[in-house]
């Protein structure tokens, strides 16, 4: 079947409706063009069967006198189209999309013409078909419809027959599709812009869990859509979604209110509704005692009207509302002031308007034209009678863009004429038989004038407008009496608002001016938390703290920072863990340092003293050669001190592994030579005047260094095994100490041989103590091994007890160093510098003799 075939089928589909429901009503001018309008000049009726109630829509009846003003003014300006009037067919759709389409069929007949059907048909006596009804002409474009809904069916319509559409209200963003609407163009944005508006509003607030209620139908529906979808983007959740169906009552409205009670958190609701959807949800609330449990957010279906919250202020008080940028044309007002019902005869529905903002009944006419007697107790109007001062009327928003709509159209005919006829004084041919089509895309999208507020008028590649709102807050009056809405701020592209100006109840008390609300599932969790998500929430949670050596590797994860690591305290990164090592500034290291420079300073005197007196008796008795040795040993001991408290390194590690073992051997090799010495000696003298073998003074240097060497080259294999160097100890997570790459075991078990030097020499000493009286170097020596084994056993234990901290172990191993070396120092030079020093003269040889029990 051919596209011809379809479009008969569908003119007589249309014929015959139209024969079925006929339509009545409505203003019809004639004129050159005509331009049809779609207007809701009364609200829906609730009864079967019924589309239209008696109840009038006042926006929807200026909405059609501002078309009807638009069009005197273009009529009666010789500038844009002289000699071409302007003729129109305006319908009442009742807020109904259906009964809007069975409406638009008015349009479609006066159309029919196009189809040339009377060069293709005649009557069966030869004469050409004549139309039933009498046509105004072809409408060369639809302005309307007002809501969404009536635009998606209407739009569908018009596009078989190739009539051109712009509407002044309607902001479904599925108009926006050139592939289904190729000839729908609006004065107003898409409400995608809106939505995006809302969510910026949204956000200004750092809201994160709001509800959303959405009129059925395209405008409600596809905005939501929107919403929801940008929403999710910057991570803002919806709580509860409801739709409100086109047959709602009040009881449904109460249900939707119930079901937003169930989070009662997200206390920010969202709404994309018509005007009564959401005068009817204000009801509900303040029935149900739900008032002050929400802040409402409303697009442009709420506005700044006055109608929606009439009688339920302090339900609607602190509501933030969107509406499209509109500015009021005062030369509209001054024409609605002026029109009068007797007067304005081609708007039927005008009387009842005018009588309702005029607050008297005008006066009816019996069928022979004469006034009906007055009723007792009725105010009738007179003619002098206005609206001017009727406190109930308010310029409608939209009435700019129903008249930008119709310069739109003058516009497009005037740049039309000037392309296809422009020497023509009038209407010519070529204009009358235009494609619908071209017309819209050549012409009508390519409109670009400044309207009667000096706005900017054009349409995208899309058809649609400009997209500007205004942010207004429904607040108290500075002066503490009655309600208003008060603009905040503004959307262009981008969102300029300034949120400390908006109040968020009428209980300043309550809330404060400061006041923020809260519309959040879960609070943010602290520094150092993550989130938990609940099940099947993207936005509800729990706060889990992350452990101390943990960081937040993102909002829902914590992290090991790793070893040698810590996390800042807001726990976002990690830092390197400072290295710890002896300070020399702390206690711990003043104490040891204090008493080896003492001992250094003790045992470098004792050898200058000696050196002073190495010829005197006494020294030479005691063997100069092993005493020199064995102080050069203490001293070592004692600079042991500087090397363990120094930061640790290559050559500090490899000097505490050398100087620790062999300090210690050279002071027990030294003892356990001169101990060895004297038992021999006194051992021979008891059984034969035979002198012992290797008693004399080098030999006894050969013996100590032999004894020594032990210990040194057994250290030289250990640091070919177990190389020296540094390592990082972790003795707790959050502490790193820079230590000698020595193991406590090993270092212990490399103290064995200086144990077992120890162990010889107290051997020695036990067995010498019996020496001559006079001869009391053995005494001494016993005295300094018995101290130094109880030295030893208590380092031994403390140095394992302590190795949970590394400065008291270090100071203990320091202290227990040079304690050795004062043992020695002390208990075996001491006696010798008393008499050397203080008694002169009992260093004499006869005192360093054996006594003549021995002799």
């Amino acid at each position: 079947m051919n596209s011809c075939v379809i479009l008969r089928l569908v003119c007589c589909l249309i014929y015959l409706s139209f024969i079925i429901y006929n339509v009545s009503g409505g203003t019809r001018i004639p004129g050159d063009f005509v331009l049809g309008g779609l207007f809701p000049v009364h609200e829906k009726s609730d009864i079967p069967g019924q589309p239209c109630s008696d109840k009038l829509y006042n926006r929807g009846l200026q909405r059609m006198e501002a078309m009807l003003f638009a069009v005197d003014k273009i009529n009666n300006d010789p500038a844009i189209l002289p000699n071409i009037t302007l003729g129109v067919n305006i319908q009442d759709t009742c807020s109904r999309d259906t009964f809007a389409l069975n409406q638009s069929l008015e349009f479609i007949r006066s159309s029919l013409n196009s189809l040339d059907m009377e060069t293709q048909y005649e009557c069966e006596s030869g004469e050409k078909p004549k139309h039933k009804f009498p046509a105004l002409g072809p409408v060369l474009g639809v302005i309307g419809g007002s809501y969404s809904s009536v635009s998606l069916q209407v739009a569908n319509l018009l596009r078989l027959f190739r009539i051109p559409q712009i509407s002044p209200a309607s902001t479904a963003k599925a108009l926006s599709d050139k592939s289904r609407f190729e000839l729908f163009a609006r004065t107003v944005p898409p409400d995608t812009f809106q939505a995006l508006a809302l969510v910026d509003i949204v956000a200004l607030f750092n809201w994160t869990y709001v509800s959303t209620i959405a009129s059925e139908g395209s405008y409600g529906e596809s905005g939501i859509e929107v919403f929801q979808q940008e929403a999710a983007k910057r991570n803002i959740c919806i709580a509860v979604h409801e739709k409100v169906p086109s047959s709602a009552d009040q009881i449904k409205f109460q249900d939707i209110i119930l079901s937003l009670l169930v989070k009662k958190s997200a206390r920010a609701v969202v709404l994309f509704t018509r005007a009564d959807d959401a005068r009817g949800l204000l009801l509900a609330a303040k029935t149900l005692g739900r008032e002050k449990d929400f802040f409402w957010l409303a697009s442009d279906g709420w506005g700044k009207q006055h109608q929606v919250i009439a009688g339920l202020e302090e339900a609607a008080v602190g509501a933030i509302t969107v509406e499209l940028e509109s500015r009021t044309i005062p030369e509209f007002d001054e024409y609605m002031f002026s029109l009068k019902p007797h007067t304005n005869t081609r708007n039927p529905w005008f009387p009842h308007y005018w009588q309702i903002h005029a607050g008297c009944e005008h006066k009816k006419k019996d069928d022979k034209n004469n006034f009906v007697e007055d009723e007792v107790g009725k105010i009738y109007c007179s003619q002098f009678d206005s609206i001017r001062n009727s406190a109930s009327y308010e310029q409608d928003s939209k009435v700019q863009f129903v008249i930008d709509a119709v310069y739109a159209f003058a516009y497009a005919l005037r740049d039309m004429k000037k392309s296809v006829c422009p020497w023509h004084p009038s209407v010519c041919p070529a204009m009358k038989s235009i494609d619908g089509g071209r017309f819209y895309k050549e012409y009508l999208l390519k409109v670009n004038f400044f309207d009667l507020a000096n706005s900017t008028v054009q349409f995208d590649e899309k058809g649609d407008g400009l997209a500007r709102y205004r942010i207004f807050n429904y607040q108290k009056k500075n002066g503490g009496s009655g309600y208003d809405y008060k603009e905040i701020g503004k959307w262009f592209n981008m969102l300029e608002m300034n949120p400390n100006e908006v109040i968020w109840g009428s209980d300043i008390a309550q809330f404060g001016t400061d006041f923020l609300p809260i519309s959040r599932c879960s609070e943010p969790c602290g520094p150092g938390a993550v989130k938990k998500m609940t099940e099947g929430e993207t936005c509800c949670w729990v706060c889990n703290t992350c452990l101390d050596h943990e960081f937040m590797l993102d909002e829902y994860t914590c992290q090991d920072c790793g070893i040698g690591r810590w996390p800042f305290p807001n726990k976002t990164e990690c830092f390197d863990i400072e290295v710890e090592y002896m300070s020399l500034a702390s206690v711990f290291a003043i104490v040891p340092l204090v008493l080896a420079s003492i001992g250094i300073i003790l045992t470098i005197f004792t050898i200058l003293v000696l050196l002073k007196h190495k010829d005197t008796p006494l020294v030479r008795a005691s063997g100069r050669e092993l005493s020199y040795i064995l102080l050069s040993g203490i001293l070592l001991c004692f600079l042991n001190t500087f090397f363990l408290i120094a930061k640790p390194g290559l050559f500090i590690c490899t000097l505490q592994r050398f100087t620790v073992g062999t300090g210690f051997s050279v002071v027990y090799g030294a003892l356990l030579t001169k101990t060895n010495r004297i038992y021999r000696i006194f051992q021979s003298a008891a059984q034969s005047a035979a002198r012992p073998s290797m008693i004399s003074p080098y030999s006894q240097v050969f013996i100590t260094i032999s004894i020594v060497s032990v210990q040194f080259w057994a250290t030289v294999v250990w640091c070919i095994v177990h190389y020296p160097g540094v390592f990082y100890d972790y003795p707790q997570r959050n502490q790193v100490i820079l230590k000698c790459n020595i193991k406590d075991s090993a270092f212990v078990i490399s103290q064995a041989y200086n144990m077992l030097l120890i162990t010889v020499c107290t051997i020695y000493a036990i067995k010498t103590r019996k020496v001559p009286e006079n001869f009391n170097e053995a005494k001494f020596i016993g005295f300094t091994m018995y101290t130094t084994c109880i030295i030893w056993l208590a380092f031994v234990a403390l140095y394992f007890g302590t190795g949970n901290s590394y400065e008291i172990q270090i100071t203990t191993l320091c202290v227990s160093i040079s304690l050795s070396g004062y043992v020695s120092l002390i208990c075996l030079y001491s006696p010798k510098l008393y008499i050397i020093l203080l008694h002169p003269e009992k260093n004499v040889r006869r005192l360093t003799m054996p006594t003549a029990t021995y002799r």
